[in-house]
C-alpha cells in the first residue's frame, strides 16, 4: 500500500522547508504553506531562480511569531500582522496584495538577497483561482496548494544521475509538499488524475515543469548544478520540450495528514503501479498531455 513519507511545508515563499509528522490540507494547500511571501518594491515575487541564497533562509512559526535565521546576519523575530498596511504581491499568473510586516523584516530581507526587499503575509479576504485541470486555491505559492512527488521517482533520476557519473540528489531540490512511498514505477504521480491521502482529497491540476531551483544546494543556498536538470533534460519533458518532475494539486477537500497515511488512487490516465484492489478501484480516462507553468 502507498503510503505518505513525508509532508513538508514553506512559511516564507522560496525559504526552506519544515518537514511534520502531521498537518493539515487547507483549502489553499498544507497549513501555513507559502503564508508569508518575500517581494520587491513594485511587488514581483523573490525566488531562488534570482536569489539561491534563499534557500539557506530558515524560518519557524511559534505562535505569533516568525523566527528567521540565516548565514552572516543576526536572527530576527518577526511579530506576525495579520492585518494592516498592504503592499503589491505577485506570482505566475497572479496579482494581489500581502500585509506588510515592517521595516524590521524588509530590511533584514534586503541585507539577506541584497535588494530592496519587504516580507508581506496573506491578507485577511485574500482570493486566488488557481489554473489546470482541477481547480482550487493557493497562498502564495507559484501556482497551485500542492505538490506530490514520489519516492520512486527520485530514485529512478538517481540511477541515471549515477549511470553519468554524476553524485545523487535529495528530495528537497524539487521542493515538495506530499511525498508518497510504495508507487514503484519512477514518474507514477503524472498519470494521477485524483487522489485521497489520509483525511484529504487531491485532484490533479498540472505537471510540473522545473526551473532552475532544483540546481540550489537547499543547504547552503548555493548553486551547484547541472544536476538533476540535465538529466532529468534527457527523458522526461512535456510535449512543449519543459523539464517535468512531480504533479501539481488542488485540494478538493481538506482534511488532517499524517506520515504514514495511505495514499489511495481514485483515477488516473494510465496504471498506477502498486496499488492493490483493494485500495481503489482505478477509473482510466483518455491521456492528457502535460502543461507547463
Amino acid at each position: 500500500m502507498a503510503t505518505i513519507s513525508q509532508l513538508i511545508y514553506y512559511p516564507v515563499k522560496g525559504c526552506a522547508g519544515i518537514s511534520v509528522p502531521a498537518t493539515e490540507a487547507t483549502a489553499a494547500g498544507l497549513a501555513h504553506d507559502r503564508e508569508f511571501i518575500v517581494v520587491a518594491e513594485d511587488g514581483d515575487f523573490r525566488s531562488q531562480r534570482r536569489f539561491p541564497v534563499m534557500a539557506a533562509i530558515k524560518p519557524r512559526l511559534t505562535g505569533t511569531r516568525l523566527e528567521l535565521s540565516a548565514p552572516g546576519v543576526e536572527d530576527l523575530v518577526v511579530e506576525v500582522r495579520e492585518d494592516g498596511p498592504r503592499h503589491p504581491a505577485s506570482t505566475f499568473g497572479w496579482n494581489g496584495e500581502g500585509v506588510h510586516q515592517g521595516a524590521d523584516a524588509a530590511e533584514w530581507f534586503s541585507a539577506v538577497v541584497g535588494e530592496p526587499s519587504a516580507l508581506l503575509r496573506v491578507a485577511p479576504g485574500h482570493e486566488r483561482v488557481t489554473s489546470g485541470e482541477t481547480a482550487g486555491t493557493a497562498r502564495f505559492a507559484d501556482g497551485h496548494a500542492m505538490l506530490v512527488v514520489s519516492e520512486s521517482s527520485l530514485d529512478g533520476l538517481n540511477e541515471r544521475i549515477a549511470e553519468n557519473g554524476g553524485e545523487p540528489v535529495p528530495m528537497d531540490r524539487f521542493r515538495p509538499n506530499l511525498v508518497v512511498r510504495g508507487w514503484l514505477e519512477p514518474h507514477a504521480e503524472d498519470s494521477v488524475r485524483r487522489l485521497t491521502a489520509g483525511g484529504a482529497e487531491l485532484g490533479y491540476a498540472k505537471l510540473c515543469v522545473r526551473c532552475a531551483v532544483p540546481m540550489v544546494d537547499q543547504e547552503t543556498g548555493e548553486r551547484s548544478g547541472p544536476e538533476p536538470i540535465r538529466t532529468l533534460a534527457k527523458y522526461h519533458r512535456d510535449p512543449d520540450g519543459g523539464v517535468l518532475f512531480g504533479m501539481k494539486a488542488a485540494v478538493i477537500r481538506p482534511g488532517q495528514l499524517a506520515v504514514g497515511d495511505a495514499v489511495i488512487v481514485h483515477s488516473s490516465v494510465g496504471p498506477i503501479f502498486n496499488t492493490a484492489a483493494a485500495e481503489a478501484p482505478l477509473t482510466a480516462t483518455a491521456s492528457l498531455p502535460a502543461e507547463s507553468v
